[in-house]
């Protein structure tokens, strides 16, 4: 079934109610034109919506083949080489976000008034977002150290900070491991495993259109003698590429695990545009350890320095957050 007029999901369960016992479609609607109808939300209409439709082995409202939905979706994207889609119905990292702080308070006190279904039947999670707009309530439900819930003062730091960084530019949607570092710092518990002395990042276009970039970091290690600085240089596929490898170059020796993260995806988008060429820019990467996805941001005129900032904090939660027990 075809989506060109955005019908095809609800013509395919149209059909299937007026008997219908095959439905043609693909994982996550991807095709020619405007696409498919998505398997995705077809199968998990039938089971969890329309009762008396066996799907999947069954479905059910916490069926097992429901409660992998999210994950068929993902690996589909990942196979195909495409970006998810993050406002995709039931399996979408959006699908169950909350932003607003009475709006967060009141999914806490009673889920069920908010989400149709609970995240888990199709395998999704609920995701508080914070902003400019949150309250404590979307504070203390993202904070993931427990000590912190009940510390009135700090989540009110914590909040304070986060409305000062977004009028500057910040997000912090997208970027859970970047907050959950600013906490610790409000919470004066960072303890920083690196600091840079300096960066320098040079491109060189050669007249064959052959483009180098080589990334050159000076680096404090947490641990290392004092006075000792780690320089290393690297070469890679644009700026990012090349920090990203010389930082590894620098901390891998004394941080062996870091060879298990990598960078899944990067984004730049400028934030005052009115300002020309002296606009601020965010950046914003998300990163993997092959278990976990998290993403990181930083903000500057410099979209080198944005970078640099964002894949800073990207090392400091794998090594610092991600490692805790």
């Amino acid at each position: 079934c075809h989506n060109d007029c955005d019908l095809a999901v609800a013509n395919s369960l149209a059909a299937v109610a007026a008997g219908a016992t095959q439905v043609q479609g693909t994982i996550n609607g991807i095709g020619e034109r405007c696409g498919n109808a998505d398997l995705i939300s077809v199968v998990a209409n039938l089971a969890l919506k329309l009762p008396g439709h066996a799907v999947l082995g069954g479905g059910g409202a916490e069926g097992p083949g429901t409660a992998h939905l999210t994950e068929l979706s993902r690996f589909v994207y990942e196979a195909a080489n495409m970006t998810y889609r993050p406002s995709q119905p039931f399996v979408g990292s959006s699908a169950f976000a909350h932003k607003g702080g009475m709006h967060v308070h009141a999914v806490s006190k009673a889920a069920s008034s908010y989400e149709h279904i609970t995240p888990e039947a199709v395998g999704n999670s609920r995701r508080v977002l914070v902003s400019e707009l949150s309250g404590r309530s979307n504070i203390a439900a993202l904070v993931t150290r427990p000590d912190v819930h009940d510390d009135r003062k700090l989540l009110d730091a914590v909040l304070a900070e986060v409305c000062r960084l977004e009028n500057e530019g910040w997000q912090f949607e997208a970027a859970g491991a970047s907050f959950d570092l600013l906490v610790d710092r409000c919470a004066g518990t960072f303890r920083p495993l690196f600091s840079r002395d300096s960066y320098n990042v040079d491109v060189e276009s050669r007249g064959d259109g052959d483009i180098r970039t080589l990334a050159t970091v000076k680096l404090r290690v947490d641990g290392q003698a004092a006075g000792s600085v780690r320089h290393e240089v690297a070469e890679g596929d644009g700026p990012v590429n090349a920090l990203d490898a010389a930082l590894r170059k620098a901390l891998e020796p004394v941080y062996p695990a870091l060879a298990r993260m990598h960078l899944l995806d990067y984004k730049v988008r400028v934030i005052n545009a009115q300002e020309g060429t002296a606009a601020k820019v965010r950046v914003s990467i998300e990163s993997t350890d092959g278990e976990q996805v998290w993403g990181t941001v930083g903000v500057s005129e410099n979209v080198i320095e944005a970078s640099w900032l964002a894949l800073a904090d990207s090392f400091h939660y794998f090594l610092t957050i991600r490692s805790r027990p």
